[in-house]
């Protein structure tokens, strides 16, 4: 999968101190030159410690809802545009946040872009755009997007200008429509707040929901990977979906965790919700189609459950004996 990486270049990684960007710089380092802006706002530096002092590695603690930090950067080869208000959940609560970070800052990137004339961006869409969609699983040309969700909102109008500057300005853009992504660095999501959960309290789960929402899930390396795939034979701006051809429930993902943590006896406590959603903005079924990135010959190494049971072990890796 290596032979995927492009080598030489000199690359910007917004958001790359947080879960897929601290893969991402894992994957790259070794042959570019990159620069990670992040504000540390939604975690601290703790997955790209590592990489201080690198020669080739460049920590700046920036943030992309100002313009004014953008200032001191030249022109990059190429963006990898990662940097997001990833909290779903919240957005029916504080949507003023999704909108400054995913599409003001988006909007932000895509003004240096043309100041500097760099001239090529990989950007972080989410699945959510379709909204509840009525035809499953989900092709790109799917439409109209009724997003029903602040985030998914932000996505939309992120996909939006980068389509516009590409009209306007000569930008190839790779926009990448994800499934729910798991695995290593990851602090938050459905795996994450389980196994909290569980080492609160071993003897019950609450979960959100009736248990029957199902998505798909795809495994960073995997996601990582299929990007840039796609961006080393991409010509003109386009848009993929990022997932897998199964979903995995919520249930499941449950005796997932509950096994891999060697618990028995567990009861789970569904607390039903709207309409059996997790929460006000919860898409309950998500299934994308991946027939357009197939046809270009990408392959995930790793299904739907077995990304989330791959995720699992290495979250408790992670995170530690209780």
């Amino acid at each position: 999968m290596n032979k995927i990486f492009p080598e030489n270049l000199n690359i910007l990684i917004t958001g790359g101190a947080g879960f897929i960007g601290s893969n991402a710089v894992e994957a790259l380092l070794d042959n570019n030159e990159l620069t990670v802006m992040d504000n540390l706002r939604n975690v601290d530096d703790r997955f790209i410690k590592q990489f201080m002092g690198r020669k080739n590695f460049h920590f700046k603690k920036l943030d992309i809802t100002r313009m004014s930090d953008f200032s001191g950067l030249k022109t990059f080869d190429l963006i990898l545009h990662l940097a997001a208000n990833s909290d779903v959940r919240g957005g029916s609560g504080d949507p003023e946040t999704d909108f400054n970070i995913n599409a003001l800052g988006t909007f932000n990137v895509l003004e240096f872009m043309r100041k500097t004339d760099t001239k090529r961006i990989m950007f972080a869409s989410s699945s959510t755009v379709y909204g509840e969609a009525s035809v499953l699983p989900t092709p790109e040309n799917y439409g109209p997007y009724l997003p029903i969700s602040s985030y998914g909102a932000s996505k939309m109008a992120g996909e939006g200008f980068i389509s516009a500057y590409s009209h306007y300005y000569g930008i190839t853009g790779a926009i990448f429509r994800f499934a729910n992504i798991v695995g290593k660095n990851s602090t938050h999501g459905v795996i994450f707040d389980f196994i909290n959960k569980l080492r609160k309290n071993s003897h019950e789960l609450e979960i959100l929901g009736d248990g029957s929402q199902r998505k798909s899930y795809l495994h960073v390396n995997d996601c990582i990977g299929s990007m840039f795939h796609v961006n080393s034979i991409l010509r003109k701006t386009d848009v993929f979906n990022l997932g897998n051809h199964e979903t995995t429930s919520v249930l499941k993902i449950a005796d997932f965790v509950i096994r891999e943590m060697g618990l028995k006896n567990v009861e789970k406590k569904l607390t039903g919700g709207p309409e059996g959603r997790g929460w006000k903005g919860d898409v309950k079924l998500a299934q994308l189609s991946i027939d357009k990135i197939s046809s270009t010959g990408w392959k995930n190494m790793y299904g739907s459950d077995q990304s989330v049971e791959i995720a699992v072990k290495e979250a408790l890796a992670q995170i530690g004996p209780n």
